[in-house]
């Protein structure tokens, strides 16, 4: 009888001994054998600040060619730089600030459509639209010496001295490598919870980027490290806007030596010299 007792004990130990080394396999081949979870590409949100309201004081008013559908707009040595759009008028020209007179034009050939424009050192950088291709020119002969190509389409362009930022009418800027033009890193731009899209002529001031917002007559100050926008610069009421035609704000210039902000638009009779005004 204790034989019989023991031998009992005996196989429920063996029962159940073996019941957890089948479990325990079971449980191992399950995670070995199953995928690794996919990481989630989160966006960290950045501190949500309330952007300051800005509106402005024309300080000059300078003549501005008609015939400009400007794209692209910079300010160096003394001169504008300018990009104009549309099939067959596209162009890239050096404008005198004073008189509105173009001093030296170099036409792009009819299938492009001239875009967002910035200068690094004695080179111009002009993007074209939707053919994914941009331009480098010798800055004092307008001479074509490369080019580049790049994936989306092409909108605003600036340099913040070391990298270009690039728009291309989302949300999104994207930094690329002022060498080689390979993209490296982009941001979300937002006001709070709000994408801002449409994001337009780009110039860099002071740490910030400053944006047109296609058909908006405001200019969206943008923090280029996490995409937040900290200001906004209403232009209601210039001149410009208030004409028949074709009033579409584009084009922001800065003279960082002289501290001096300029502002047109497509096609507009005149560019604007401002400065800026709190709103409250």
């Amino acid at each position: 009888m204790k034989k019989s007792v023991v031998v009992i004990i005996f196989v429920v130990m063996a029962i159940i001994l073996g019941t957890s080394i089948f479990t325990y396999l079971n449980t191992n081949n399950s995670s070995l054998n199953s995928p690794s979870p996919t990481p989630t590409a989160t966006i960290t949100p950045s501190p949500t600040i309330t952007p300051i309201d800005y509106t402005y004081k024309i300080v000059n008013t300078y003549p501005h060619d008609t015939g400009a559908f400007t794209e692209g707009l910079i300010y160096s040595d003394g001169y504008l730089y300018e990009s104009t759009g549309l099939n067959g008028q596209s162009s890239i020209r050096r404008v005198d600030l004073t008189t509105g007179d173009v001093m030296q034009e170099h036409s792009l050939p009819s299938q492009y459509f001239g875009e967002g424009m910035t200068i690094i050192d004695n080179r111009v950088i002009q993007l074209t639209w939707r053919s994914n291709i941009g331009f480098i020119y010798d800055k004092n002969t307008l001479a074509v010496l490369s080019n580049f190509t790049y994936p989306t389409e092409g909108w605003g362009l600036t340099f913040n001295g070391t990298q270009l930022i690039m728009s291309d009418g989302t949300s999104n800027l994207y930094f690329l490598n002022a060498t080689t033009f390979q993209r490296t890193g982009q941001v979300y731009v937002h006001d709070g919870d709000s994408p801002i899209v449409n994001i337009n002529e780009l110039e860099y001031v002071n740490g910030d980027v400053y944006a047109n917002i296609w058909h908006l007559n405001k200019i969206a100050i943008i923090n280029p490290e996490n995409g937040q926008v900290k200001g906004w610069i209403d232009l209601t009421g210039l001149p410009a806007l208030l004409q028949k035609g074709n009033n579409v704000l584009n084009g922001i210039a800065y003279d960082q030596q002289n501290d001096r902000l300029f502002v047109t638009g497509k096609q507009w009779s005149n560019l604007y010299q401002i400065t800026l005004k709190s709103a409250s």
